[in-house]
């Protein structure tokens, strides 16, 4: 196998590129999702069937899709973008292309991605993390993606605040339907919110803010630190990575990657912690790297 074509199905966008050997991602193709699930399938048939014909010969095919197939029914499960949900999408695929296929969830392909060549690229055990407009995560051990029995593994997001405070009462509902999620605190959308009030989801403008002298952007920058701090501290207490690295638009704040750690220490049940927490180096190329990674060298 000469290269790789990894694929990153979002619910607005389809990037389609292929991994060279040498790790360079060439002919790379986006196009609008379409709104159906079978129109969505020839989509990406076509795209593979573009990229091979322009490289001359055929790859391996990956794809990270936002959500996971569950491996009691074989059906996507979990998806935001709903037309995933319920349908057999690998099989589907497989069936029109007459070869197989790899998929998975779109944070493990960003923590595979930084992982291999990335801001991982040496450790044993990488957590990748997504903050964005919603959160998630991806866990890569000894080059491989840890899936989990139900192919849940990584999903940060949607565990709870750990350690919350009097003033996080009544915690708050999430989108999956449970109290307390993390993305309901870390997310993009949060922090918005914790700076300009419930309704705001734009958090890009609070940095500049916060270096004039805005005290609620100050303030809603410190909070949400501390609460991604105690997040993470309850991933280093299960599996101990040898290194978080963070993508998603909030991974361009620079104070998470120096406030971050010493406000995690004092969750942290050892009498050390060192752990680095990193800057993704592949940014939006992260989700068609990992989903290339997903076939061996």
């Amino acid at each position: 196998m000469t290269y790789r074509i990894g694929i990153d199905l979002g619910g607005t966008k389809i990037e389609i590129a292929a991994l060279m050997a040498s790790g360079d991602l060439e002919h790379r193709v986006r196009v609008p999702t379409p709104p159906d699930y079978r129109a969505t399938i020839e989509t990406i048939a076509d795209l593979i069937a573009g990229t091979e014909r322009a490289l001359g010969r055929a790859g391996g095919i990956g794809i990270g899709i936002p959500g996971t197939i569950s491996p009691a029914t074989g059906m996507v499960k979990n998806a935001n973008s709903e037309r995933l949900n319920g349908n057999p999408f690998d099989k589907d695929l497989e069936a029109r292309l007459g070869r197989p296929v790899r998929v998975s969830n779109d944070a493990n392909c960003f923590a595979m991605s930084e992982a291999s060549d990335g801001a991982g690229a040496g450790q044993h055990c990488v957590f990748g993390v997504i903050i964005g407009t919603g959160c998630g995560g991806g866990i890569v051990v000894g080059g491989q993606v840890l899936e989990g029995r139900q192919r849940i593994a990584g999903e940060w997001g949607h565990t709870p605040l750990p350690w919350p405070r009097a003033e996080e009462m009544p915690m708050r509902r999430c989108w999956c339907g449970k109290i307390g999620c993390l993305e309901t605190y870390v997310a993009g959308p949060a922090l918005a919110a914790e700076a300009d009030g419930i309704g705001a989801r734009d958090a890009g403008g609070l940095p500049a803010r916060a270096e004039a002298g805005d005290e609620r952007a100050i303030r809603a920058l410190a909070v949400h630190a501390e609460r991604l701090a105690r997040g993470l501290a309850m991933i280093v207490n299960i599996i101990d990575p040898d290194v978080i690295v963070l993508g998603g638009g909030l991974s361009n704040l620079d104070h998470l990657y120096r406030d971050v750690p010493a406000l995690m220490k004092p969750y942290i049940i050892s009498d050390t912690f060192d752990t680095p927490i990193r800057r993704n180096m592949h940014g939006d190329s992260s989700g068609v790297r990992g989903a290339a990674w997903l076939w061996p060298a």
